[in-house]
């Protein structure tokens, strides 16, 4: 049977698992620890870090507060960056501003 999961979309979930191991590991911190930490259970951390799609994006959510890297999950799509959406946004604007009848057109 196929995923109903796009296949980047599987990748990048065992990457960020498999980077959440790393992390906990280099940072000297058990399974057990980090799933307390995070307020999940043992096995939750253990499907996360072995990119299971099916684990909830909040419980890496979680996981990346325990690490103090929750604001790369914040700057994922910051809209003040996105350059394809400000491209759009532009390339709709009206080539000129009419006032409307009965106003100076002041602010």
């Amino acid at each position: 049977m196929d995923s109903p999961f796009p296949l980047p979309v599987e990748r990048a979930i065992q990457k960020l698992g498999g980077d959440i191991s790393l992390a906990r590991r280099r940072r000297h911190i058990s399974q057990a620890s980090l799933a307390e930490r995070m307020g999940a259970s043992l096995s939750t951390v253990r499907r996360m870090e072995k990119g299971d799609v099916r684990v909830p994006i909040h419980f890496f959510a979680r996981a990346l507060h325990v690490f103090g890297e929750i604001q790369a999950l914040e700057n994922l799509l910051d809209t003040a960056k996105d350059d394809i959406g400000l491209t759009l946004m532009d390339a709709s604007l009206p080539k000129r501003v009419r006032a409307k009848s009965g106003t100076s057109g002041a602010l």
